[in-house]
Parts: C-alpha cells; structure tokens; sequence
C-alpha cells in the first residue's frame, strides 16, 4: 500500500521517518519546510509499506507551467515534475520486494501527471543501489567524509597541511563556540551572506529570515552553529544538521579578512569532535562545486585522507513525449542538467 503525506501531517510523517533505521535528517518534515517557503515546491512523504518490505521517499512537487520558462505557454496545474531537496534524498527500503514498490509509485506518478523525477541520492547511505534497476543511475564526483570514531581517528585523517592551520589558528587566538541554531542565526546570516555576495553566487544561495525562522521551528534539535571569534568578533560560522548518528555541513561563511587565519579549518575540526562526543559516526562534508573536482573539494579532501564516496543521482521520465514537447516549447539547451526543459532556468 502507498500513502502519500504533506506537511500538514507533519507529526506522522516524522514518526513514519523514524521508524526507519537508517533514516537522515534530509527526510523530516522540519527539513522540508523551509525550502518550500524558499519556493522549491511542495514536500511530499511517499511511504509504501507492503509485507516485509517498506520504503519511504520524500520529494519537492513543482508545477512545470510555473517555471518563467513555461508561463503562458503551458496552463498550471496540468502537467508536474519531482526533485529531491536540497541536499540529499532517495528513496530508503527496508526488506527485497522492491518490484512492486517502484511498480506502485510509478504508477501513482503517471496518474498525477509527473512528467519526470530528479533524484540526488545520499552518498553515505548509497541508496542508489536499491533504485539501479528502476531509475538511470548515473555516478558524479567524488563527496567526502570524515569518520568520527574518536578523536585520535579525527585528528590522524587529517592531512599535515589541514593540522598546521588548525594550529595557526588556535595560536592565534581564534575561538569556536557552538550554540543552538536561535542563539546565532542572525550573526550567521549576515556572515553567510557576505560571503555568497564575494562568492557572486546565484540567488537562490540567498535565504529569506523566514527560511531561517522555519529552521529554527521544525529543526531546533536537528541544527547547531559553530562560530569563530576573535577577540570577540564574530569572523566565521557554519550551520551543521544532524539526526540518527548523521551530522552534515550544511551551510558557511566567513569574513574575507580573516581567511588567512583559517577559521573554517578549526570549525570543521571542532565540530566534528562535538559529533564525535555527542554520538555521531560520520560528518558528510559533500563535493565541489557541480560535482567537479575544484578547489572546493581538494579543501575538503584535507579533512579526511580516505574518506571520500561518491554521489549519484537519478533520473527518471515518466511521461517520455511530455518531456520531449516541453523540451522542445522551452528551447532547452544541450545540457546534462535533468529534466533538461529546466536546464534554461538554471544557467
């Protein structure tokens, strides 16, 4: 049987997640809220559950005809595709019987009009593996991880170049301190900001105060800030999520003046020994930019000499001369970019 949630059965949802024995903080519905009022789409909780065998799937709805590409061209509330959040996602299975689980959601996507999903599955989870034979699977770039065991682990995965900085920045007086999302959340964004503002990023790495607020509303247990000061001003700060022994780097920034200082290496290290002490195997820190290999991700490679997964996503159309047709009305460019009738939209 399929059941089908919205967040306004957020209390079931949650506790359908949890009853999951791997199950990540990318599937809550705390997660879920603040990218729908980031205008990602409506979540949905896909749970299937059928004998020995159950799995979950959470997804963002989009209206197709409300892409700037397709306004006026297309009538709403027609034709609809799926994503993933930001950030991890896929579905979770429990038991082999997956045939008919993926027989049933294929099914439901066809008779609600969902021309096509997009599936960016959790690199730590490698939840892809159960979905090769239904969506194409296809593997990206390296992601990287650092394994919390204990502190010894932590401080030995780290490259030589990654200590030195670390102790550059400790002799330097830097201080980390880690604090309940609410306690920070302005100083963060404020950092963070001038940090996409350097970075000339896209706006939609711009978040509103009601994103941060919702955050703080569904996920007060799930965040913490670790910030850097020195001699008492706020000079780095990163947002780091977590549930079920999952802790992830999630969102960053730091004042351009003090980078040479190395704030964000001895933030990394601190809060992987807090995951560490608090009961978390593994701090996901993700890739480079794109899924590249840049300088994002040789960064990130310092923290963990091994640590390194891949990432994979997934695609799937369900409605093959829809997605073609919308191709073709939104001029879509030559562009691995899925489902490709966005790909205008996103460059």
């Amino acid at each position: 049987m399929l059941s089908v949630y919205t967040l306004d059965d957020a209390k079931t949802w949650d506790k359908i997640v949890r009853s999951f024995r791997d199950y990540d903080v990318y599937w809550l519905s705390g997660y879920m809220k603040p990218f729908q009022i980031h205008g990602d789409g409506d979540p949905m909780l896909f749970y299937y559950e059928d004998g020995d065998t159950r799995g979950i799937n959470v997804v963002m709805k989009r209206d197709i005809a409300k892409d700037l590409v397709f306004r006026g061209i297309i009538e709403e509330n027609r034709w609809f595709d799926f994503a993933t959040p930001y950030g991890y996602g896929g579905w979770l299975i429990e038991g082999n019987q997956t045939e008919k689980l993926f027989q049933t959601y294929f099914d439901w996507l066809e008779y609600n009009n969902i021309v096509s999903e997009f599936v960016r599955f959790h690199p730590m989870l490698k939840n892809h593996e159960a979905c090769r034979d239904f969506y194409e699977v296809v593997r990206l770039g390296e992601v990287v991880h650092m394994d919390l065991s204990s502190p010894e682990v932590i401080w030995n995965n780290l490259t030589r170049e990654n200590r030195n900085r670390i102790r550059k920045a400790e002799k330097n007086h830097v201080r980390v301190y880690d604090d309940l999302f609410t306690d920070t959340v302005e100083q963060f964004r404020e950092v963070y900001n001038a940090t996409m503002d350097r970075k000339k990023a896209d706006n939609y790495y711009y978040f509103s105060p009601a994103f941060y607020q919702s955050v703080f509303n569904g996920l007060s247990q799930n965040t913490r800030i670790f910030r850097a000061e020195k001699d008492g001003e706020l000079i780095a700060a990163s947002m780091m999520i977590y549930a079920n022994r999952h802790m992830s780097f999630h969102l960053s920034g730091c004042r351009q003046e003090y980078n040479t200082l190395a704030p964000n290496n001895l933030i990394m290290y601190r809060a992987a020994l807090w995951g560490c002490e608090n009961g978390y195997k593994t701090l996901l820190l993700g890739g480079g930019v794109g899924s590249r290999t840049d300088t994002l991700l040789r960064y990130k490679k310092t923290f963990n000499k091994g640590g390194l997964s891949r990432f994979y996503i997934g695609k799937k159309i369900i409605y093959p001369r829809e997605y073609d047709e919308l191709n073709r009305l939104g001029k879509a460019l030559e562009s691995p970019y899925f489902p490709q009738y966005r790909a205008k939209a996103c460059y």
